[in-house]
């Protein structure tokens, strides 16, 4: 998991969802699906499949790139008994939010101080009231070539990788256009994940890197999957027509026919390159987006001028409209649950001094 500069001493904390493309592409061309796929896909006029990137999971918890407009959490939308807490929590230095709290942030629900920290190796927003290790951690490793005549070597070369703890790994999603498309790539992007758990993900697959367990799927509705109560927010509230807000979950490259409002919204703006191919200049994971309508996104093609054929960056977007903040009591986002989350215990009245007797009255 590279950092998109060449580096390979340092590396990325997402598996960027052009990259993720990228990878099932090379898994549908060895499983004899590559024209299908292209021309449901990057030839298409809109995609038939999207992805989210890569984002790290821990146990049961899903994390992924907080909305830029929710996060860092302002200070009306963050509540402590404690006022310590409030100025000492750094919320900038977590990159990944829990969906749950995301969920919940969504709705306009603040968020209990005490019951959070970030997490200074992985980036991830972890829960102070329950012990945990560290989700993963960015390690360098290095290799040699050894003359086998000499024993010598006369270069070292370092990599970073990631490492994960048990229990802990990647997740994205796979959001299909509409049930017909469902039904054609369900089991063919299903099996294509399972290829590349054997394979591998990433660089240094020839020394076994990026090989997985076999892969967990599970089918729902978007965004009700992911998203519960923002899912029923929205479709109580349903779309008061004109520009809406769209949380981005994969990087997107806006389609000649999309027409974005740049003026508005929050966004990140990345440049994606690679070997001998165009600089191409997306729109980040985590941003939010002002349309008219719901991002589609393309796949662009960075081919070097007379090339023999198209070299596609996915740009397609897979994001979320972000509902307007309702008007009812906020209450946080989850409640202590165990006898080690701090509680309020105001402190009792000192008693009243005594009477010092006056001096005459000795």
């Amino acid at each position: 998991m590279g950092d998109g500069e060449g580096g390979t001493d340092r590396g990325d904390k997402i598996f960027r969802s052009d990259r993720l493309y990228s990878a099932v592409t090379t898994a549908m061309r060895q499983l004899g699906l590559l024209e299908q796929w292209l021309d449901s896909t990057a030839r298409a006029g809109a995609a038939q499949v999207t992805f989210s990137s890569l984002f790290p999971y821990q146990g049961e918890t899903l994390f992924a790139v907080p909305p830029r407009t929710v996060w860092p959490p302002a200070p009306n939308l963050v509540t402590s008994p404690s006022p310590v807490f409030l100025s000492k929590i750094r919320w900038h230095a977590a990159e990944f939010v829990p969906t749950t709290v995301i969920d919940s942030m969504l709705l306009g629900r603040p968020i209990l101080a005490e019951q959070w920290i970030p997490d200074a190796e992985s980036g991830c927003l972890l829960r102070r009231d329950r012990t945990s290790a560290t989700p993963f951690r960015i390690v360098t490793r290095t290799r040699a070539a050894v003359d086998r005549l000499s024993h010598t070597s006369a270069r070292c070369d370092s990599f970073a990788c990631i490492e994960f703890e048990p229990a802990s790994g990647l997740w994205c999603l796979a959001r299909f256009r509409d049930p017909n498309a469902e039904s054609e790539w369900s089991s063919r992007v299903k099996a294509a994940f399972r290829l590349l758990a054997d394979t591998g993900f990433g660089g240094g697959r020839s020394i076994g890197w990026g090989q997985t367990a076999e892969p967990d799927f599970q089918d729902g509705a978007w965004p009700n999957l992911l998203l519960p109560q923002t899912a029923r927010t929205r479709a109580t509230n349903g779309s008061n027509g004109g520009s809406a807000a769209y949380w981005l979950l994969s990087l997107y490259s806006p389609a000649p026919t999309e027409s974005p409002d740049w003026t508005g919204g929050d966004y990140q703006l990345l440049l994606r390159g690679g070997h001998a191919r165009k600089t191409v200049r997306m729109v980040a994971e985590g941003s939010v987006v002002s349309a008219p309508q719901e991002p589609s996104g393309r796949a662009v093609d960075v081919s070097p001028d007379g090339h023999a054929h198209p070299v596609y960056r996915a740009g397609f977007a897979l994001a979320l409209r972000v509902p307007e903040m309702p008007e009812e009591d906020i209450k946080p986002v989850e409640e202590p649950t165990d006898v080690e989350a701090p509680e309020p215990k105001p402190c009792p009245e000192p008693p009243p001094p005594a009477d010092i007797p006056k001096p005459d009255e000795l």
